[in-house]
């Protein structure tokens, strides 16, 4: 059995027995892939046009078009609530650990602020090493509680850059 939250719509899934239960009613619903990311599906009579926007890694997270409105979409398994239940989901989320200079360099430019929510794949400052502009990114989420260094100031290797909370 598959929960998918459409935006706060809760929609049940059951793969083996091919139902959809839309908030707990039987309902009729036929799904036809068009295209990679296109789909039309007929649920309750209704014609619906289906577009696959982006996913997550997990593929677990999307966002969808649907008949030109964009919708957010969250699909958890049985797997997912155990994990819930036994609260182990918390365990998915990577906490940044504090940023560090991965070699010598000079501080550009400071793209964060203190008490900044960021999380992995953010752009935090620019590192010139060997004449080249280094963008350090998080590797994770957390929130910034101090940031130890100023623009134009020499940094060595390992050197704490971002303190995050």
């Amino acid at each position: 059995m598959l929960n998918i939250q459409v935006n706060d719509q809760h929609i049940q899934f059951d793969l083996k027995k091919g139902q959809v239960l839309l908030n707990g009613q039987l309902t009729e619903a036929d799904i036809v892939r068009l295209e990679p990311n296109k789909f039309h599906m007929i649920l309750n009579r209704q014609s619906l046009n289906i577009e696959l926007l982006e996913k997550d890694e997990s593929g677990k997270n999307m966002t969808i078009l649907v008949n030109g409105n964009k919708q957010t979409v969250q699909i958890r398994d049985e797997y997912d609530a155990l994990l819930s239940q036994l609260g182990l989901d918390k365990l998915m989320t990577h906490k940044a650990n504090n940023v560090k200079a991965p070699m010598p360099g000079l501080v550009l430019r400071i793209m964060a602020n203190v008490g900044d929510s960021i999380k992995k794949g953010d752009a935090l400052l620019v590192l010139e090493a060997m004449k080249m502009e280094n963008v350090i990114k998080a590797d994770g989420e957390g929130v910034i509680k101090r940031i130890a260094v100023e623009p134009r100031q020499a940094v060595e290797k390992n050197a704490v850059l971002i303190e995050l909370e």
